[in-house]
């Protein structure tokens, strides 16, 4: 009588676990990197929006020639979770926005 083999053995299984791990190592730095793209992205397309609305701001307040971020949030142009945001991007001055161009009168 021949014994019927049910399972795996050993050997199948570490194959198995080896070749799960050979494309983790593929597919983790990929997620990484997309990962970051998408963040890059989505600051630069919040800097943007961010950018209008203190350009906004000046043209609704000609009196004014500089913007900062509290100002904006006082005056309802953006949240108090974008004005967080704003803190976590390094190249943004939070305390002066946009400057508004100096024209001569002459």
């Amino acid at each position: 009588m021949k014994k019927i083999r049910k399972g795996f053995t050993l050997i199948e299984m570490v194959v198995v676990l080896f070749i799960i791990s050979l494309l983790m190592l593929i597919m983790v730095p990929n997620i990484v990197a997309q990962k970051e793209n998408a963040d890059k992205k989505s600051d630069e397309a919040f800097k943007t929006t961010l950018i209008t609305q203190a350009e906004t701001y000046l043209a609704d307040h000609p009196d004014k020639t500089t913007v900062s971020v509290a100002d904006l949030q006082k005056e309802n142009y953006i949240t108090a979770d974008q004005s967080k945001r704003v803190q976590k991007i390094k190249d943004l001055n939070p305390s002066n926005l946009v400057e508004k161009e100096k024209t001569d009168a002459s």
